[in-house]
């Protein structure tokens, strides 16, 4: 009778993981047939696509070509793609930790700890510019040569030179406007509050503890035989050729979007939002909920982190990014202990259409 039992329960187990690992695969079959027609559709020469969920890689994989004239194909593992905005995202972790070590004090004074950035008519604190409400301005896109096909390497102070002398858009607090030069500036917050160089800070507080070993700023003047070519479509045509596109300088941006990752690296980062080890779920709840303008609407964004509701009334934290040769996503639902990544490495893809798609797939 015992044994009949114990056969009974190992029949049922075994259908019972089998059914689970058959539901799984189709998500996985389902994903992967609209990856590729997503790649074919918005001509994309290369694309790294990884899953995780309840903490284990259930799928990765990668699409196309890394360099297209060397036939060289994308490894989610080792192909390292520019990431852009999603740069503010790993910042922000880095400055949670510096918040919990009481170096950094989010409701502080920029000038605090950038004390000769040159005086503005507002005051505005290091949380106003995280949030992108403090006023400071994006990207002039009349003066693309300057500010998006910048090739000069300048250190991340020598970078402030291109936007700190202008005014601020409005009173800090009283609208949301998205920045990536406030962001910037919040890296030399960052290493002013570390005392130390913020690349070797963020080496040493994210990267390094999460074993994101194929993460770190892109460097100009440097060969890095992991990273990705950039590609770009042929401007005013509407079927653009894709074409190699500009070399650019972006370290100088560094939390702004000067870093370059994997997707898999991208994963190992956002399971550490679900379960954090390296700063407490209580200092990094203020970097994952959304703030406020002064009249009470919500702005969908915390410190780093854009945050939503999706399908199903899932809670979303995620970050875009979009560069010369980049479009990228980083997607987390706590709730559902799910993280996606996707990094290509082509300018202006449609990929909000991927995102949508993927979340179809994976979130029940």
């Amino acid at each position: 009778m015992k044994k009949s039992i114990i056969l009974l329960f190992a029949f049922v187990f075994f259908i019972s993981c089998n059914t689970k690992d058959s539901a799984t695969q189709q998500k996985i079959d389902n994903a992967n047939a609209v990856a590729e027609q997503f790649l074919i559709d918005q001509q994309i020469p290369g694309m790294a696509i990884s899953v995780s969920q309840k903490g284990k890689m259930i799928w990765s994989k990668g699409f196309g070509y890394a360099d297209v004239a060397a036939k060289k194909k994308v490894d989610p593992r080792n192909t390292q793609f520019r990431v852009a905005s999603i740069s503010k995202t790993l910042t922000a972790l880095a400055m949670a930790k510096l918040v919990e070590e009481e170096k950094l004090d989010l409701n502080a004074s920029i000038y605090t700890y950038v004390p000769d950035f040159p005086k503005k008519k507002y005051d505005f604190t290091v949380k106003q510019v995280g949030g992108h409400i403090a006023g400071i301005r994006h990207y002039d896109y009349t003066n693309n040569e300057k500010e998006l096909f910048n090739i000069k390497k300048m250190s991340i102070v020598e970078g402030l030179d291109i936007f700190k002398n202008d005014s601020l858009l409005f009173k800090p607090g009283s609208k949301y406007s998205y920045s990536t030069y406030g962001w910037n500036l919040l890296s030399v917050v960052t290493q002013n509050a570390a005392k130390t160089d913020f690349n070797e800070y963020m080496n040493a507080t994210v990267f390094s503890p999460l074993k994101m070993k194929h993460t770190t700023l892109g460097l100009v003047d440097k060969e890095m035989p992991n990273r990705t070519a950039f590609y770009i479509k042929e401007i005013g045509k509407e079927n653009g050729k894709v074409i190699l596109g500009p070399k650019v300088s972006n370290e100088y941006k560094a939390a702004g979007g000067g870093f370059i990752s994997t997707t898999e690296d991208l994963i190992l980062f956002g399971k550490e939002i679900i379960s954090p080890t390296i700063v407490s779920k209580n200092t990094l709840d203020e970097f994952v909920t959304s703030q406020e303008t002064d009249d009470g609407k919500k702005t969908n964004y915390g410190i780093g982190f854009g945050v939503a509701k999706v399908k199903n009334n899932t809670l979303r934290y995620s970050h875009s990014g979009g560069g010369i040769g980049a479009t990228a996503f980083l997607l987390i639902y706590p709730e559902k202990e799910l993280v996606i990544t996707i990094l290509t490495n082509l300018s202006q893809v449609k990929i909000r259409d991927l995102v949508g798609e993927l979340e179809d797939v994976f979130i029940e």
